[in-house]
């Protein structure tokens, strides 16, 4: 769990810097995916990577719960949680809603399913001067949608709960975590969930206030 989830971190991060190219203009973030997708051969490794790690810690995830299911088989009388957050006891659910959007992520941006955009455009006429897919303007269209834009905002709140709780635990899990620093790991963790959160969902916000409008015409 806590080394899939690492993977996926990771990720995280680094998908984020490749999507904020976007605030740079249409050279940069074209460019950046131009150059992703003429190198299947480093692209599609990386992809399959990475499903492997998400199926890998999707099983941790249903294992570890079938485990404290087992290990207490009467549930409580009356539940009252004690020392234990909302994001650590939501967990499960948080995961599940966020697959569900990862799903809907891919096949919106990455297959460019037309039918869910919500637009009636089809991405794949998206085509820059250089005649390279135009990123830019694929993401003006797609967030342009405000149930869109609001689907994404919400997926990208219950992933970085999710990830407020998972980066500090999983420190804990490999046994790099103790009483010292345990509770600046946490407090850690939340900003650094708090400022994927704002980086992510920067763009569709700005996108619904009008930036990046000028390059549709």
């Amino acid at each position: 769990m806590a080394g899939s989830g690492s993977v996926l971190f990771l990720f995280v991060i680094g998908h984020l810097a490749g999507n904020l190219q976007f605030f740079l203009g249409p050279e940069a973030i074209n460019r950046y995916g131009d150059f992703l997708q003429s190198n299947p051969e480093l692209i599609w490794p990386a992809r399959l990577f990475l499903l492997l790690m998400a199926g890998v810690h999707i099983w941790a995830a249903g294992k570890l719960s079938l485990e404290n299911r087992a290990a207490r088989p009467v549930g409580y009388a009356q539940y009252q949680p004690v020392g234990s957050s909302y994001a650590s006891r939501t967990m499960l659910m948080s995961g599940a809603i966020i697959f569900v959007f990862v799903l809907y992520h891919l096949l919106h941006f990455t297959v460019q399913v037309q039918y869910v955009n919500l637009t009636g455009r089809n991405f794949f006429d998206c085509i820059d001067p250089a005649r390279r897919h135009d990123i830019l303007k694929m993401l003006v269209v797609g967030f342009d949608n405000g149930w869109v834009s609001g689907f994404y905002v919400l997926g990208m709140a219950l992933l970085c709960l999710h990830l407020s709780h998972g980066a500090s635990s999983m420190f804990q899990s490999i046994g790099w975590r103790n009483r010292t620093y345990g509770p600046i790991l946490d407090k850690l963790a939340r900003v650094v969930a708090v400022l994927i959160f704002v980086g992510y969902t920067s763009i569709p916000v700005a996108i619904l206030a009008g930036y990046g409008k000028e390059h549709l015409k």
